[in-house]
């Protein structure tokens, strides 16, 4: 029951990597737990249920990487589909759409873009009446796919063209590029280059580094670090003040891994002494994340929504001048791919929302291009409709983000993840930021983006995905983050 089988050409196209990335989607884009194996020049689908969906895997793109593609919503049927046949289908209609809405707001489609979708239309048909012949229909629609992500992009840049125009008519943009500020006070040279790249910090608050001995707290960095940031004028953000991941929890609370109430009440006293020792000094609080899909204290989905509706009830008594924010990781919800989930995402947020929890904004963490913790690859329109479909809950959002600028070994990163694109390096990782950060300003519920680690040479969570690295030295990004900020911010 559920079994779907897709033509691979060539073979090599989809290999054990990609096939554990591998994931089907109903209408939502919310993944079903699937069984996905390799055959001889076949993948194979085997689920639970014979609901039409989309396939979703990474996919070389020649000029684009690895990104995640989609096909069109698919039938179960015992003939094989032709898999590059339908992720061009797929990426073509996608493309269509996002182009068709984009008109409707009263944009005006450059006509290269025009011409370049016109001509992926094209390619698909040729490559749609050759289907008997695998190798033609394969190269005819890896063609349209590589035009279709080449129209995509176009139509970005002049998405963020004409959004950004109209937008500033009334001036720059109040809107923030802000960054992590580690952990270390940072020296005079790095904090001239922050300070010209970023109009806002994020203050590392992790439990764990604060109390990692029960009762025993530390605050001089974040003391530091704040003082700092008002002596310089600049807003600053808290990290999330429970952190639901082996790097957030302080390795004793596991002793009451089997006591909620306990728990409870730990996370409510750290809470409140944060709170208390920084009300006024914190422009923008989080309340909690990596919350979605948690696996740390062998806490159930229901018990997550209790801790953060705790931690955000707490802030709201103590600061209430100050507005609370939610952060949700993993936005596209890679984890759902291997295990059953009640709320995805979306729903989990909703759910708060609707619980009457006075929530001001939602923070998407979006660790791009790692696998299996982080956010695989996703195309700019990808991006672009993710962002719309979370702004129907109605609250500002802002992204927090890092991308890596290598694929080499990390010792000093906590989680050691694997790379898609297999083989980044820092001029991908300024190219990703030249072309997705506009973007996601141009949307006129976005408050802000947030890079969310500085330094490759001090502990981090994700390879390689600082601004500066190993040595000091600022990477290319850096520099692109600090123009973006001066064409488009106050």
């Amino acid at each position: 029951m559920g079994l779907m089988r897709f033509l691979v050409t060539p073979p090599q196209a989809v290999g054990p990597q990609v096939a554990n990335q591998v994931c089907f989607a109903g209408i939502d884009r919310v993944a079903w737990p699937a069984r996905v194996g390799i055959g001889e020049g076949e993948l194979l689908l085997d689920r639970a249920i014979s609901e039409s969906g989309s396939l979703l895997l990474p996919w070389h793109v020649k000029g684009h990487g690895q990104p995640i593609l989609s096909t069109a919503s698919l039938i179960e049927r015992p003939e094989p589909y032709h898999l590059p046949l339908e992720l061009a289908r797929g990426t073509i209609s996608q493309l269509c759409n996002q182009m068709a809405e984009w008109q409707l707001i009263g944009m005006t489609i450059p006509k290269p873009a025009s011409a370049k979708v016109a001509e992926s239309i094209k390619q698909f048909g040729h490559a749609a009446v050759n289907q008997e012949d695998r190798t033609a229909c394969s190269r005819l629609s890896q063609q349209a796919i590589e035009i279709a992500l080449d129209a995509s992009n176009q139509l970005a840049s002049a998405y963020v063209e004409q959004s950004m125009t109209v937008r500033r008519r009334v001036g720059k943009l109040l809107s923030f590029i802000g960054g992590d500020l580690g952990h270390s006070p940072l020296d005079n040279r790095t904090a001239k280059q922050f300070l010209n790249t970023f109009n806002a910090a994020l203050i590392p608050l992790r439990w764990r580094d604060i109390e990692a001995t029960e009762g025993s707290q530390s605050w001089d960095l974040p003391d530091k670090q704040i003082a700092w940031c008002a002596a310089q004028g600049i807003r600053v953000f808290s990290s999330p003040l429970l952190q639901l991941d082996t790097q957030g929890i302080p390795t004793w609370l596991y002793l009451w891994e089997d006591d909620f109430d306990n728990l409870q009440s730990f996370v409510n006293d750290f809470v409140s002494t944060t709170v208390k020792r920084y009300k006024g000094k914190v422009n923008f609080w989080q309340a909690a994340g990596r919350i979605n899909g948690a696996e740390v204290l062998s806490l159930s989905e229901d018990e997550c929504l209790q801790l953060t509706a705790l931690v955000v009830e707490q802030i709201r008594s103590l600061d209430p001048e100050k507005p609370v924010l939610m952060s949700i990781n993993q936005p596209w919800a890679e984890y759902m791919r291997g295990r059953a989930i009640d709320y995805p995402p979306l729903h989990f947020a909703d759910t708060l929302i609707r619980g009457g929890l006075e929530i001001a904004g939602l923070v998407l963490e979006i660790n791009l291009g790692y696998t299996p913790r982080g956010t695989l690859p996703r195309t700019l329109v990808e991006l672009s409709q993710q962002l719309d479909m979370w702004a129907l809950l109605g609250l500002p959002i802002f992204v927090s983000i890092c991308v890596p600028s290598s694929h080499e070994a990390d010792p000093l990163a906590q989680y050691q993840t694997g790379f898609l694109p297999e083989k980044p390096n820092s001029q991908s990782q300024q190219a990703w930021v030249a072309r997705a950060v506009p973007l996601i300003l141009a949307k006129s519920f976005v408050r802000g983006v947030i890079w969310n680690q500085l330094s490759d040479n001090e502990p981090h969570d994700f390879p390689h995905g600082g601004l500066f690295d190993t040595q000091g030295r600022p990477k290319p990004a850096m520099k692109t983050l600090g123009a973006i900020r001066h064409a488009y911010l106050k």
